[in-house]
């Protein structure tokens, strides 16, 4: 694939970004695009590898080394065709995506992997500069209807491929716009909304209803669904984990999601009573994982004192792990953009009291260190190091410790089973109601973009047939043939 030498002739290049002092200063996108002779060499770098890893290692399957030889030869619509064959929503992977591809190319085992995702991104970033990604309108109509409760990557991809078999489709957002986490979950540094908006528009054009501010089974009777051939649960998994920690409950201690669902918010001028702001504070996130760096980068834009990182894992290498290697996601240091903006952090440390004052407001964090004792066979052992307590000054602490599982309302409401993880229980994302089924995070636990819109790719195949009796969907790493 590629040129045959290309990857001895040029080296990864990745997109530089603008100066701190510049983007810190807002809440844009800041990375500056590789120009067009330079993405054609990225391209040119995929190696005729036999045995294409990073195409196993995506959860849709997308055609990477495909994708990769139009951009060499420079046939920018048919690598576009060939992405979305695959995958919906490009422009959302390409910007969020951890690339499970890349740890997977085989490149990597010598030199550095191909820059998938940001081609990726450039490939469909060019078909809607170019005017090439156009509503696809079903021929025909089956006249079954279908509710998606949730309009997360995994809902609107379920939803986008259901309209595409003829079905017709309704989203139900409990927000007051759509797009689930991305909305207003991920800051619009990272994923400017008016990206979901194009998108978004595409799938309206397409004939799919959207509905806002609709809370299935609080202000919309669950009894409704009853009136559609088919439902599919999609609305993630929102239950925040927190801490059992003395002084949790202080004022400003504080969920991650609430802090950026809010800040997100304000952007856009929607109405937020009682902000909570990183200003001029001391601000601590517990949590070392992208949400932990989101709530980073947000403090720093909001004018924070000082931005301290904690992490109760030890600190990864800086190269690939002897314990995760080639082709398996590694066990490697991740140093985000946001935490080169400024932050202090910190490695095995445990949290063992929030500190307030008379007026029940914090003030400081105590911590201990921890080491992790590995007993073969056995779960790690957490141990704390007697006389390594510290004092922190704090006025405003984030838990960015990720999610439990999806909340339990709807599973009561409607009588479907959990599993162990309390996730929604599906035997092929078919729930023990028939005509109910579930996918993304509701179904598998909080996991990665990509899966989310992998599950809402074949849960809709199972909709599809379970309605029908067959279905012409694909599959993983199948194509939709598309109109481009």
């Amino acid at each position: 694939m590629g040129k045959i030498t290309g990857f001895k002739e040029f080296k990864r290049k990745d997109e530089k970004y603008k100066a701190v002092k510049k983007r810190v200063g807002n809440y844009n996108e800041f990375t500056i695009p590789l120009k067009k002779a330079e993405l054609t060499e990225q391209g040119s770098r995929c190696m005729d590898c036999g045995i294409p890893f990073c195409h196993s290692a995506c959860p849709l399957g997308n055609l990477i080394p495909d994708f990769n030889e139009m951009v060499h030869r420079g046939e920018w619509k048919k690598a576009s065709w060939i992405l979305h064959t695959t995958n919906n929503f490009p422009e959302f992977t390409g910007r969020l995506c951890p690339a499970p591809c890349e740890q997977a190319c085989v490149l990597g085992i010598i030199d550095n992997p191909i820059s998938i995702e940001n081609l990726e991104k450039n490939i469909v970033e060019r078909a809607f500069k170019e005017g090439w990604i156009k509503p696809q309108i079903p021929s025909t109509q089956t006249k079954k209807t279908i509710a998606i409760v949730g309009s997360g990557p995994a809902g609107l991809a379920a939803a986008q491929q259901l309209n595409r078999a003829g079905h017709t489709v309704t989203v139900f957002e409990r927000d007051d716009e759509i797009g689930g986490l991305l909305r207003y979950g991920i800051p619009n540094f990272k994923l400017e909304k008016k990206i979901i908006d194009r998108r978004v528009a595409i799938l309206e054009a397409e004939g799919i209803t959207f509905k806002t501010n609709v809370n299935v089974g609080v202000n919309y009777a669950i009894e409704n669904l009853n009136k559609f051939d088919a439902v599919v649960l999609c609305g993630g998994a929102t239950k925040k984990r927190t801490l059992p920690t003395l002084g949790i409950e202080t004022k400003g201690v504080v969920q991650a999601m609430d802090f950026l669902t809010q800040a997100t918010k304000t952007i856009f001028g929607k109405d937020v009573k009682n902000q909570v702001l990183a200003t001029n504070k001391h601000v601590i996130v517990i949590g070392g994982g992208d949400t932990g760096s989101d709530c980073v980068g947000t403090s720093n834009r909001q004018g924070a004192k000082s931005v301290t990182n904690f992490e109760i894992m030890p600190k990864p290498p800086g190269h690939r792990s002897p314990t995760t290697p080639w082709p398996y996601w590694p066990l490697q240091l991740k140093t985000s953009t946001s935490h080169k903006e400024g932050c202090d952090r910190n490695w095995l440390v445990n949290t063992k009291e929030f500190i307030s004052n008379k007026k029940g407001k914090l003030t400081a964090l105590k911590t201990i260190e921890v080491v992790w004792k590995m007993i073969p066979g056995q779960r790690p052992e957490l141990t704390e190091i007697e006389g390594t307590e510290k004092i922190w000054p704090c006025d405003l602490a984030l838990l960015a410790l990720g999610f439990t599982g999806p909340e339990a309302t709807l599973s009561e409401l409607l009588g479907i089973k959990i599993d162990s993880k309390s996730n929604y229980k599906a035997t092929e994302y078919q729930t023990n109601i028939p005509h109910i089924f579930t996918a993304g995070d509701m179904h598998r636990g909080q996991s990665l973009i990509v899966w989310a819109i992998s599950e809402g790719r074949e849960a809709a195949r199972k909709v599809d047939k379970y309605l029908m009796g067959y279905t012409n969907l694909p599959t993983k790493g199948d194509g939709d043939l598309p109109t481009m």
